[in-house]
């Protein structure tokens, strides 16, 4: 696991739902007993050249030369820089990184990046949706860069659509990008139809209230499927787990046990295609108790498998 203080001291402010005490209950959740013998990491900060590989270098200039000293910087109408942001950020993205570094020295199988803020409504040259660097996206890309893999897949099951993400892969032939996500809702992307230069995006829109049943019929009639028959290198999941059903700014009605499922689904692919291989960031989870129960079940499968 990899994580960093400064991924917790990053304030977007009272009452912003993206709030440090995301990841205090996610790490309070990871020192129950079950969790004793998980190796933990100190997340680095990433080498900026290589969030070049997904973001425009004007737009990393904007954050950087954004990033206060004192107070906070409103760059969208949910997305805010305060002191802490820039560090966390290039952890948390170094995070992710290093985690790839490491599953493909073999030195792990997969790795969990206990980390905010999130990443996956980052686009490449636009901060948006408490977003600022894309994570997935800029790991899948240094996995095919820095370890000549031929397929990277990334698996997003944030109850919002990863659009960042999405756009960084949809040109890319060798990446892989499914997600399933409540839809209508934020961002407004994500329908069926987007599909990608080479059918290489796979989207499962579900309406409000859907529950567990047509979450994980998406995922077996579509996601896996194509899943499979891509056949990764490497899998990434950005881990969201804000389509709990307790969750306040969604409605897809999942439980905590779907996590698990989802999770065993995705580690029975990775295990078929590329040796276990698997990256999972943390994404979206805005119910503090939910979030916690959920990101122990999705460890724990990691762990079991």
């Amino acid at each position: 696991m990899y994580s960093h203080p400064s991924c917790v001291q990053h304030d977007p402010g009272p009452m912003h739902p993206e709030c440090p005490e995301r990841l205090r209950a996610v790490l309070d959740g990871l020192s129950d007993e079950p969790f004793q013998h998980l190796s933990r990491h100190e997340a680095p900060e990433i080498d900026l050249h290589i969030v070049e590989m997904v973001h425009q270098p004007f737009y990393i200039e904007k954050i950087l030369a954004s990033a206060p000293e004192h107070g906070r910087v409103q760059l969208d109408p949910d997305t805010v820089l305060s002191p802490q942001s820039l560090e966390a950020t290039r952890r948390s993205a170094g995070a992710a990184v290093e985690a790839v570094d490491r599953i493909m020295a073999g030195d792990a199988k997969n790795a969990f990046c206990a980390v905010r803020p999130p990443g996956h409504h980052a686009e490449s040259s636009r901060a948006m949706g408490f977003c600022l660097f894309n994570g997935a996206a800029i790991a899948a890309f240094h996995a095919r860069s820095a370890h000549k893999l031929d397929r990277v897949a990334v698996i997003d099951f944030d109850v919002h659509h990863g659009n960042g993400t999405q756009h960084s892969c949809e040109a890319e032939p060798n990446l892989f990008y499914g997600s399933s996500h409540q839809w209508p809702a934020y961002p407004g992307t994500g329908r069926e139809d987007e599909t990608g230069c080479a059918g290489n995006i796979w989207n499962v829109p579900l309406p409000p209230g859907s529950g567990s049943a047509p979450f994980r019929r998406g995922y077996e009639k579509r996601i896996l499927p194509a899943l499979r028959d891509f056949a990764p290198d490497l899998l990434i999941i950005s881990a969201g787990f804000d389509a709990h059903a307790c969750d306040p700014l969604a409605q897809l009605e999942l439980q905590t046990d779907d996590y698990r499922w989802v999770t065993e689904q995705l580690l029975d692919v990775a295990s078929e295609c590329c040796d276990g291989r698997v990256v999972s960031l943390l994404e979206g989870g805005y119910d503090l108790k939910a979030l916690r129960d959920s990101v122990q079940v999705h460890v724990s499968a990691l762990l079991s498998a």
